[in-house]
């Protein structure tokens, strides 16, 4: 198992355990996430994609690597759950506000 920070590592437990509520808590107010071809702006915004993509493909992750570069991180996850093709390798290119999320663009 790889080492997370706990910020990092909080927001996949978070995602795993479907709280929509505490996931959206790891971003900043401003945040914003890019996944197949949308975005979402602000917490509360984040909060319903998540809902909804965790309902829809009750997806969980494991991470898989972690790199760090100053503010700029990239997490690979295998993420499984009820959609064709799983599992699945991801690729989340976070950008960081200290300990907080300033922008999530997911890649596959």
């Amino acid at each position: 198992m790889i080492q997370l920070p706990a910020s990092i590592e909080g927001f996949v437990q978070a995602q795993n355990k479907q709280d929509s509520t505490r996931f959206s808590q790891y971003f900043t107010a401003n945040a914003t996430v890019s996944d197949e071809r949308h975005t979402y702006s602000g917490r509360a915004e984040i909060e319903k994609w998540i809902q909804q993509a965790t309902e829809t493909y009750q997806m969980q992750a494991k991470p898989i690597d972690y790199q760090q570069s100053g503010a700029s991180t990239i997490l690979t996850l295998e993420v499984t759950g009820t959609f064709p093709g799983s599992p699945v390798v991801m690729h989340y290119h976070l950008e960081l506000d200290d300990s907080l999320i300033r922008s999530l663009r997911i890649t596959g």
